[in-house]
């Protein structure tokens, strides 16, 4: 069977333009395919935020890091993985995967200083000024096409072709009827299973029930596909939720409001939880408190929350209410002024150090809240699944018995993740975005190598 492409992709998000990407400079003929109207899938929706540990700008601005202890993090939230070798693996490649977006993509991104976020025990992030993760795919897509890559969008994939067990390209289905592209070596760059009920009610029922946030293509194809195969799954309960999805405008509300010192409040106006468990890991609390919640903080932390794009864009557009007093706050939101103001009383009281939060919460960011305050109505969400098709440290699909499918490599929501076995706990900032990138690059480097092995 002649090949029309060396190498096809299966999917154009953050993984797959990578993949493309890294294929296309190693000399593969490359294509890739999108089921949307448009590239970008769930790395449009995120922050552009990228882990790495010892890169050229962390060492440029003094702060030590390696991957023993960037593995140690995510390990220390995780717990619990059926994968170490992969967390090992793209912990170990952190550096080079943001340098080479950065100095072989062009990608616009910096390091950032101002915040953390749980899992990280320095500043690792790296993402665009803007904070928006469409830069990041916008730079990705101009990366491609200096290149000449053909991305064609509208294009969905009915099914692998499989020959003798090994995989020879897939089946499309576009406007103009049904074709095959044959391709030496293929990646499944198609994100997760998050927008199918019925396989998170399968693998994630602890958040079935929540509102989906992420790309509307993220349906599990990867999982049936690969299981047909015979391939094995990890790591599958594990996912990212969301605890604050700014209600009813869709946008995220930045965890840095949390994070630095705001709580969130039930329809009774009462704290509910310890919030330092994380934006991920308090999603699942937050949706068992009724429809609504109420994130509570003030002008110190909306000044620093305002230099994020996205949440200044929800601040003008009246998302975020401000007041005087939080018994004033209380009122548009239809909240117990007496209730939520000895909340915050009680809070403060924690925050100063004057008693134990009895929520066990001890990182209270900046300190007690003074007016005047601010208000958010959100809700929980569903942002994308951690769990995948089992891989080696390449990207390789494997099957349960831990050989390679022939000529199949996975990455980003198709593959097993970082992010532990089960549950949302284990989800750091940037866990998502790393698996994208990272694993689309190995894979095609592997798929360059296997190629000329081949020869």
């Amino acid at each position: 069977m002649s090949a029309d492409v060396d190498l096809l992709v299966i999917g154009a998000g953050g993984c797959g333009l990578a993949a493309a990407i890294a294929g296309h400079d190693a000399g593969l003929s490359t294509a890739v395919v999108e089921k949307l109207d448009r590239p970008g899938g769930n790395s449009s929706l995120s922050t552009g935020s990228v882990p790495a540990a010892n890169s050229r700008f962390q060492r440029e601005a003094g702060i030590n890091d390696d991957p023993e202890t960037y593995a140690r993090d995510l390990m220390g939230i995780a717990k619990e993985t059926d994968d170490f070798a992969l967390v090992k693996r793209l912990t170990e490649v952190s550096a080079e995967t943001v340098e080479w977006l950065v100095d072989t993509v062009g990608a616009r991104m910096q390091l950032i200083t101002a915040y953390k976020h749980i899992g990280h025990s320095v500043p690792r992030l790296h993402a665009p000024v803007s904070r928006r993760g469409q830069d990041l795919v916008d730079d990705l897509i101009a990366a491609a096409g200096r290149r000449d890559i053909p991305i064609a969008v509208g294009n969905a994939v009915k099914g692998l072709i499989v020959e003798d067990g090994a995989v020879r390209g897939a089946v499309i289905d576009s406007s103009d009827g049904l074709s095959r592209i044959v391709a030496r070596k293929t990646v499944l760059a198609v994100n997760g299973f998050a927008g199918d009920p019925d396989l998170v009610r399968r693998f994630c029922p602890e958040i079935a029930g929540a509102q989906y946030f992420g790309a509307r293509g993220s349906t599990g194809e990867a999982i049936r596909w690969g299981e047909a195969l015979g391939a094995g799954l990890a790591n599958m309960a594990a996912y990212q939720g969301y605890a604050a999805v700014a209600h009813p405008h869709g946008s995220l509300l930045s965890w840095t409001t949390i994070e630095k010192g705001g709580f969130l409040v039930g329809a009774d106006g009462r704290r509910f939880g310890d919030e330092s468990l994380g934006y991920s890991g308090y999603a699942r609390i937050v949706l068992g408190q009724g429809e609504y919640s109420f994130a509570i903080f003030d002008q110190k932390i909306f000044d620093i929350a305002a230099q994020e794009e996205e949440f200044a864009e929800l601040a003008r557009y009246g998302g975020v209410k401000k007041a005087d007093s939080v018994a004033e706050l209380a009122e548009p939101y239809g909240l117990d002024p007496a209730a939520l103001t000895e909340e915050l009383e009680r809070y403060n009281a924690a925050a100063s150090g004057e008693q134990k939060d009895r929520f066990g919460r001890k990182d209270f960011g900046l300190g007690p809240l003074v007016a005047p305050f601010y208000g958010c109505r959100t809700v929980p969400g569903l942002f994308h699944t951690q769990g995948g098709l089992r891989i080696d440290g390449d990207a390789r699909v494997l099957t349960t018995k831990g050989v390679p499918v022939p000529n199949l490599f996975a990455g980003g929501g198709a593959a097993a993740g970082i992010s532990g076995r089960s549950g949302a706990l284990g989800y750091a900032s940037g866990n998502g975005l790393l698996s994208a990138i990272a694993l689309g690059r190995l894979a095609a480097l592997a798929a360059a190598r296997e190629i000329r092995s081949e020869a």
